[in-house]
């Protein structure tokens, strides 16, 4: 099987390498040519020899093209230097530089339609969510289809975490070719665990993997901070963190829904807030964590009343606690939203199995705007008043015929 590379830099280099040491001829073509150093890439010298000149060099798009059915896409989307976190990050924002990619894919698909050939395109360049529809799908054509295909690597161990992935991200519609070139990758049982979604859902992967990255990195020197303007040791505490594989170091509370609740975790964070401040921290992230909580209730809030004037409809809550299947209210999110809305002069209708309020047959028996507070199981049973609107946070609410659900993140 023949697999093409376009850019052959500090990412494309060595992941065409790592692919032709599993056997296969990639096709190499840099438009944009720079000699990146690779003399902190552990394990390339050994992968090139692996590769037994099965990487080939072309000098343009249309060879490639020419001998390849996918082609990955590795150019560089870059930042102004500024951005690059090796100098203070200025205030303002900006998003990457998408010209180098728009220019390989343009070579690409001239090539392709002069060629009258089919292709697919595998881009695996980071950007951000909607910037294949927006730079890259218009000009694709008819003879080329896209994939996008990240890849979740550390500079220095490109070619290690290429070859013992996680997990393979692939978002297309194409998927099943570009599977294929995986399967032929890393062998038909491989056991590498291939996670298909859409286009704009992988976009967004890839960046929220790394900038997650950076929060866990950013509590940890918090508590370094702490520990050193205190009496603890930053390795005790972190040490005894990692061993809470049941709800930190485990896929707990990376669903989306309402923010946390319950005794401890918002008065924790404002005992710790104040502690920051008591020891002039560099940074209160406890504070963010809680104006964070505030201001995603606030915008669900916001979704509710924009539905409630629009539609001249009154508004209920259903489910107060913070925990499913309980009655425990102490810091419960949902209270929140519900003191938020009342705040903003809205009369609010609240009940829950659990923590008492008004019945379910009060609350249905007229048309309202439905906030699910608390993801109580049952209420995905419920058949809501025709002309209702039903703001579902846990995105576990059906249609229903006559209502508007609103699977909040589905997009």
């Amino acid at each position: 099987m023949n697999v093409g590379m376009i850019g052959l830099g500090k990412l494309g280099l060595p992941v065409a390498y790592a692919i032709a040491s599993r056997g296969l001829t990639v096709h190499g073509y840099d438009p944009f040519p720079r000699e990146p150093d690779m003399a902190a890439e552990n394990d390339y010298a050994e992968t090139v020899e692996a590769a037994d000149g099965r990487v080939k060099i072309r000098t343009n798009a249309a060879s490639v093209v020419e001998d390849c059915d996918v082609i990955f896409v590795a150019v560089q989307t870059p930042h102004a230097p500024r951005f690059e976190g090796v100098t203070p990050i200025p205030s303002d924002r900006a998003d990457f530089d998408y010209g180098y990619l728009v220019d390989a894919v343009k070579d690409l698909v001239f090539a392709a339609e002069a060629q009258e050939k089919d292709v697919t395109l595998a881009v695996i360049s980071t950007v951000l969510p909607g910037t294949m529809a927006r730079e890259v799908e218009p000009l694709l054509g008819d003879r080329v289809r896209l994939v996008y295909t990240p890849q979740f690597i550390a500079m220095g161990t490109t070619i290690r975490d290429y070859l013992e992935p996680e997990f393979v991200l692939v978002g297309g519609d194409d998927d099943y070719t570009v599977s294929a070139v995986y399967g032929a990758i890393y062998g038909q049982d491989h056991g590498v665990r291939l996670y298909h979604t859409t286009v704009e859902n992988a976009e967004l992967i890839k960046v929220a993997y790394n900038t997650f990255i950076g929060l866990k990195i950013a509590f940890a020197n918090t508590i370094m901070e702490v520990c050193e303007k205190t009496a603890c040791d930053v390795d005790a505490v972190m040490g005894a963190l990692k061993h809470a594989d049941r709800r930190l170091i485990s896929p707990a509370y990376l669903d989306g829904g309402m923010g946390d609740g319950g005794g401890c975790h918002p008065r924790d964070n404002i005992a710790l807030s104040w502690l920051a401040r008591k020891l002039d921290l560099s940074f209160d992230l406890f504070h963010c964590a809680m104006d964070a909580r505030e201001a995603q209730t606030r915008w669900l809030c916001g979704m509710v009343e924009q539905y409630a004037d629009q539609l001249d409809l009154p508004v209920g809550l259903l489910g107060v606690a913070y925990k499913p299947e309980s009655a425990l209210v102490t810091g419960s999110p949902a209270l929140l939203a519900k003191h938020m809305l009342m705040d903003d002069g809205y009369h609010v209708t609240w009940g829950d199995p659990y923590a008492g309020g008004a019945s379910l047959e009060e609350m249905f028996r007229t048309p309202r705007v439905f906030l699910i507070g608390c993801k109580h199981g049952g209420f995905e049973q419920l058949r809501f008043p025709e002309g209702s609107v039903v703001i579902d946070p846990f995105r576990y609410i059906a249609d229903q015929s006559g209502v508007t659900v609103v699977r909040v993140g589905e997009g």
